[in-house]
């Protein structure tokens, strides 16, 4: 476990400096706190936290939470029904080339990244 240097118990360290008198230096260590408090808005789409790379062919959840960023981010409107075809390929080019990212229409880690961040963005959709 990681401990980090401030108020809860201190340590005393001697030191000792050539030709100088013994200096106590007093250190306090305490652990993080267990719990981690999120910040930031919730997320718009609710259909999975999976970020698996999808392509045409693709289905499931992870495919409605892309369809549901896409609506948000662009005004897409996909229908959310988990299947990646044609249309949400054409979607994802539009999203990409939008972005300014590697268009290929292929949702991977850099358009996963992108989509939830404009998706969630105040203002949206942008292109």
């Amino acid at each position: 476990m990681r401990r980090m240097l401030t108020a809860a118990a201190a340590l005393a360290l001697p030191l000792a400096f050539v030709g100088a008198p013994a200096v106590a230096a007093t250190y306090e260590v305490v652990t993080p706190p267990t719990s981690v408090m999120t910040v930031g808005p919730d997320d718009v789409c609710n259909y999975t936290d999976s970020r698996p790379t999808l392509h045409v062919g693709s289905s499931g959840s992870a495919v409605r939470q892309a369809q549901c960023y896409l609506n948000q981010a662009i005004g897409a409107d996909l229908d959310e029904d988990g299947d990646f075809g044609r249309v949400t390929q054409a979607a994802t080019k539009d999203f990409q080339r939008c972005a300014d990212i590697v268009v290929d229409g292929i949702i991977g880690a850099q358009t996963w990244s992108f989509l939830s961040f404009w998706a969630n963005a105040p203002g949206a959709p942008f292109c």
